[in-house]
């Protein structure tokens, strides 16, 4: 019985330190890959995406963060973005929600504005080292029907 008390105490010691990351001026640097899309566009067959992301919490729980972004779709059409986004941590089971906005120019010189919200989980390896998987929907403000994607991508993110 000693052991079980100790093994929660222990248990709920490591769980609330993790959830410490989620307080009010922890910065924030990851990377996430994606490239599992299913998207609606059929003259997309293959797509790689890779962003960089650097955030801020400006309250416990809440995160603004800046990102930019390297996507190689076929072998002539690539594109880069630059955003902004927020994120909600829902800190009893480890959710985050995001809302984003992002500017994507394509080297084919089209240019688009996307929204981007997305939902996710945090599985925390250590203290400050947190696996992120999430599924997101990038909306195309331009082209709808061909540019818009709904995918899954997983990050990996740094508490400092």
């Amino acid at each position: 019985m000693k052991k079980l008390a100790l093994v929660l105490m222990f248990a709920t010691i490591g769980i609330s330190s993790a959830f410490a990351q989620f307080e009010k001026g922890k910065k924030y640097i990851g990377a996430s890959m994606s490239g599992f899309d299913m998207s609606y566009s059929e003259t997309t067959k293959f797509h790689l995406g890779l962003d960089v992301l650097g955030g801020y919490m400006v309250a416990k729980d809440w995160m603004v963060m800046a990102e930019v972004g390297f996507n190689f779709h076929n072998k002539d059409t690539h594109s880069v973005s630059v955003g902004a986004r927020g994120r909600y941590y829902i800190e009893q089971n480890g959710l985050f929600l995001g809302l984003g906005a992002k500017y994507l120019h394509e080297w084919k010189s089209y240019n688009d504005f996307f929204l981007a919200p997305e939902v996710g989980y945090c599985l925390f390896l250590n203290h400050n080292v947190m696996l992120e998987p999430s599924i997101y929907y990038n909306m195309s403000m331009t082209n709808f029907g061909d540019k818009s994607r709904f995918g899954l991508k997983v990050g990996l993110g740094f508490f400092l």
